[in-house]
């Protein structure tokens, strides 16, 4: 898929802009520095616990944005219906786009509906687009990485992608796990108010953690070692994982932020994200290492090392 879209639309639409493939486009108007990203939602089933194609909707964006360094401000929300759609599942889903935004601080100031034939959508579709500004004209910390900078995530992995894969009705097993579906902003810049220290961030959305340090790393002169003992994952996404054969970094997160932070500053930053109700369960995971480049590796739990490999294919297809 990587190889497929840089052939098809990345050199077609080549631009300096583009060209970064970063979650949110960085761009300057009449002097202000803003952020802009877009994305699709096809998530099935629409409902899952802890939430619903809604409120995922405007958590994805918001946190595409904010991983950035930006402060999201206006969303555009367009629905795609399938015909014969029950309204009271539109009317839940509207609502719960409507209360998440607010509780994200964002207005959604345009939009577009189109219905399609039914069997032709599954039931809904949504797509938005953000943008953000970033506060005073900086992202974030412009140093390269350095050798012994840290990895940060800000709590557990893989509950969104066993949240989801428990709701469906064909692979269905007593779980208790929610969705960790949240927007991101308040946790973040609870950091960044403060700290200087954090050089990188993503969320570890489709594809998981394994996703977002292999690209962090790919054609770098640096690579990045994970400790497998130190990763947050709870039991029962554990306990699932092993019976059914998955990886838990290549689980989907809706509501998480890996961080690449100075070490002087790893312990205070640490602390700002445990102090916020989303970050209570943050973990230092790994370090940036001038050791092989390119690659990301993970000591094991037993002691040996292995390289963590890119996730192939889509282990849980309409995970967002």
């Amino acid at each position: 898929m990587q190889r497929f879209i840089r052939r098809l639309f990345v050199d077609r639409f080549a631009n300096p802009i583009l060209s970064t493939l970063e979650d949110a486009a960085l761009v300057s108007l009449d002097g202000d520095h803003l952020a802009f990203t877009t994305d699709s939602y096809v998530i099935k089933p629409l409902k899952f616990p802890g939430g619903d194609i809604g409120k995922l909707s405007v958590c994805g964006t918001v946190n595409d944005l904010v991983v950035m360094g930006a402060r999201p401000l206006y969303l555009s929300v367009g629905f795609i219906l399938e015909e014969g759609l029950k309204l009271d599942l539109l009317e839940r889903i509207v609502t719960s786009t409507a209360e998440t935004a607010i509780i994200a601080g964002v207005q959604i100031v345009t939009g577009d509906t189109k219905v399609v034939p039914r069997g032709e959508c599954d039931g809904v579709f949504i797509n938005t687009s953000g943008i953000g500004v970033i506060p005073l004209g900086k992202g974030l910390s412009d140093s390269p990485f350095a050798s012994g900078d840290a990895i940060l995530i800000s709590g557990t992995v893989g509950d969104h992608g066993i949240a989801v894969l428990s709701a469906r009705e064909e692979l269905q097993f007593q779980t208790n796990v929610d969705s960790d579906c949240a927007p991101l902003n308040d946790l973040i810049f609870s950091v960044l108010s403060v700290s200087s220290a954090v050089k990188w961030m993503r969320d570890p959305t489709r594809g998981g953690v394994a996703a977002v340090l292999s690209e962090m790393v790919e054609s770098k002169p640096y690579g990045a070692l994970i400790y497998e003992a130190d990763i947050p994952v709870r039991d029962d996404v554990s306990a699932v994982c092993e019976l059914l054969g998955f990886d838990p970094l290549h689980l989907a997160n809706e509501g998480k932020v890996v961080m690449v932070v100075e070490a002087d500053e790893v312990n205070h930053v640490l602390q700002l994200l445990r102090n916020h109700p989303l970050g209570r369960a943050a973990a230092i995971i790994g370090h940036i290492t001038g050791e092989g480049a390119g690659y990301v590796h993970v000591q094991t739990a037993v002691g040996g090392v292995r390289r963590l490999q890119r996730p192939a294919g889509e282990l849980l297809p309409r995970i967002c």
